[in-house]
């Protein structure tokens, strides 16, 4: 069994969506970013690449690249899926938990497992997503953006 960590963060802009998990959240707000700027799915894409010993997000999809621009992160971690399944593994766990002070998370949590759980080709019991505040403490608690960070688990096939 391999681990992998991830973490990322973007900051609040006016006029763009907000998604999260590939799920478009209600709020006044988006994430500033080149591709839809999902703060969730892109923590989970470094934590699997970096249990795959595969880099991070970057080295697979730059910023620098227009065939990412505003792309749903939701086919970058199909991309990170199909990559580590090439390699030979298969996912075993992801544990991830978006900081936010605003806006509330937890009716769209499900919505959210029920897209990385079909994307991994993993049983619901392997996806948890969790959401919690930073009391109002730092960049998040002035609500200037959102972090994200995530733990994956993956097993060789062979």
């Amino acid at each position: 069994m391999r681990v992998g960590f991830g973490y990322d963060v973007h900051r609040f802009v006016k006029n763009r969506r907000l998604i999260l998990g590939a799920v478009e959240i209600s709020y006044n707000k988006g994430l500033a970013g080149h591709s839809d700027a999902d703060v969730l799915l892109h923590a989970i894409c470094d934590a699997l690449l970096g249990a795959a010993g595969e880099g991070d997000i970057g080295k697979h999809f730059p910023d620098t690249s227009p065939e990412f621009k505003n792309i749903s992160s939701l086919k970058l971690l199909r991309r990170v899926f199909l990559l580590l399944k090439d390699k030979g593994f298969a996912v075993n766990n992801v544990d991830s938990t978006i900081v936010a002070e605003e806006p509330r998370l937890a009716k769209y949590i499900p919505e959210m497992v029920d897209n990385i759980t079909t994307v991994l080709e993993v049983e619901k019991g392997a996806v948890n997503v969790k959401a919690t505040t930073s009391e109002r403490l730092g960049f998040v608690g002035r609500i200037e953006g959102i972090s994200a960070y995530a733990v994956a688990t993956i097993i060789s096939k062979s």
